[in-house]
């Protein structure tokens, strides 16, 4: 199987890239530097925005794309020209010129929970209406109806999967937000101070990348009559407090969880940790997982920083 992967040279993208050519699969990666992307793919460097970088991602014969490049939320709300050139305007072109290439192509788009706003229910569940604030999570939501629109008219085949907390990234800048989730493991592993910039008791939903990437790669073939209408499902997560995952770092670690003090700054908490009980039989259904709890969670996201 080939798999073109935009975004391939990140995070999430090298480990997904990883996965494919373990089981196998020919893999076509794009993204705007060479050296993220793992070696044993074919590369294609440039912007996504660019219709010759994207033409020369899609020269060649492929069974599915993973669509995860994208303007991440910091630097959307910095830059919101830029957030609606690539995660709007060059996606929508990207999902046509896919289609015209090979018709009901399978699409996997990656997505966010921030889709649902700040403002959650006591519990977010598959009814959940999206509420997005931000200017990243109103692109991201514009695009899922955009994937679903296209699988209606039988130009793709898509599935959005809605992204948790992906846990740990690499350590520096990263435009995200959320960072401090993954900075946190960092500093436990070092044994060195974190101060927190949420409260203890702040709660979030969060899943390794080993276990995202699965699931990514788990997407690429599942039945789609198995989605809801809108192609659309929150990745199932492990719930947490701030405070209980830094006691398990710790404890992994072998460090004192003392090491981690509490300032929180109260936008960033509204917006990333005050996450209620989730419930996604949807993806359940669909046969996708999280970690399986805590421990393992940790573990998992540990085993890869």
């Amino acid at each position: 199987m080939r798999v073109v992967i935009t975004g391939a040279g990140g995070f999430v993208g090298r480990e997904i890239s990883k996965q494919l050519i373990l089981r196998g699969d020919d893999v076509v990666g794009l993204d705007v530097n060479g050296a993220g992307m793992l070696h044993g793919i074919r590369h294609v460097i440039g912007e996504m925005s660019d219709p010759a970088v994207r033409k020369d991602l899609l020269n060649e014969a492929y069974d599915a794309l993973i669509h995860l490049a994208t303007v991440p939320g910091g630097a959307a709300e910095a830059d919101p020209a830029a957030s609606r050139r690539v995660n709007v305007d060059a996606m929508y072109d990207l999902l046509i010129e896919a289609s015209e290439k090979r018709a009901g192509v399978r699409v996997v788009y990656a997505s966010s929970i921030a889709v649902f706003g700040d403002i959650l229910p006591d519990l977010v569940d598959d009814q959940t209406p999206l509420s997005p604030r931000m200017i990243y999570a109103g692109h991201k939501a514009m695009m899922e109806d955009v994937v679903a629109m296209f699988s209606n008219r039988n130009q793709i085949d898509g599935v959005t999967l809605r992204l948790p907390g992906i846990l740990a990234r690499p350590k520096g800048p990263s435009g995200m937000k959320s960072a401090f989730m993954s900075d946190l493991f960092h500093a436990l592993k070092n044994g060195e101070p974190f101060e927190c910039p949420v409260s203890a008791g702040g709660t979030i939903w969060a899943q390794s990348v080993k276990k995202c990437a699965e699931n990514f790669v788990k997407a690429v073939t599942l039945d789609s009559t198995l989605l809801p209408a809108t192609r659309a499902v929150t990745l199932p997560a492990i719930h947490i407090s701030m405070e209980a995952l830094a006691s398990e770092i710790a404890s992994q670690c072998r460090v004192s969880s003392d090491l981690v003090s509490y300032k929180p700054d109260m936008l960033l908490e509204a917006a990333f940790a005050r996450q209620p009980r989730l419930m996604t039989p949807a993806a359940e259904h669909a046969g996708l997982a999280h970690d399986g709890n805590p421990a393992t969670l940790v573990r998992n996201a540990l085993s890869l920083i």
